[in-house]
């Protein structure tokens, strides 16, 4: 077997690593917010930094690359018109991993990954029961 030289994989080879990376910040960018483990967390973040970064300069140049990076046209679609504009004035820190306790099975540590939103999320208030009226 041949021995990765930067390290481990994250359990397998450096192609199955590479299509993980990418399913997982496409997932990122699809849904805002996602839930994996704190390795695969930490490394997938620098590949979403990267996507949004390319994605503030919006000329044809970044959507190739960012094409390159994630290999769905949809996912960079959403990146250019919806993700890329909210953070155009930010330098960086597009991220934000939440520690949320270990998974029960193998107790390995779960994280929340996010997208930092600058405008806060409004919170649905529960709907207040009322006497059915007779």
């Amino acid at each position: 077997m041949v021995k990765p030289k930067k390290g481990p994989r994250l359990g397998s080879d450096s192609s199955h690593q590479k299509a993980m990376l990418r399913n997982l910040a496409i997932s990122l960018i699809e849904h805002k917010r996602i839930r994996t483990t704190e390795a695969k967390a930490k490394v997938a973040r620098s590949l979403v930094e990267k996507a949004v970064t390319f994605a503030k300069r919006a000329d044809l140049a970044a959507r190739r690359r960012c094409l390159q990076l994630l290999d769905n046209e949809k996912a960079v679609r959403k990146l250019f018109e919806e993700v890329a504009p909210k953070y155009e004035n930010r330098e960086g820190g597009y991220t934000r991993i939440l520690k949320i306790g270990d998974r029960p099975g193998d107790n390995a540590p779960m994280v929340y990954l996010e997208l930092v939103d600058l405008e806060p999320q409004k919170k649905k208030s529960p709907k207040k029961r009322t006497a059915p009226k007779k």
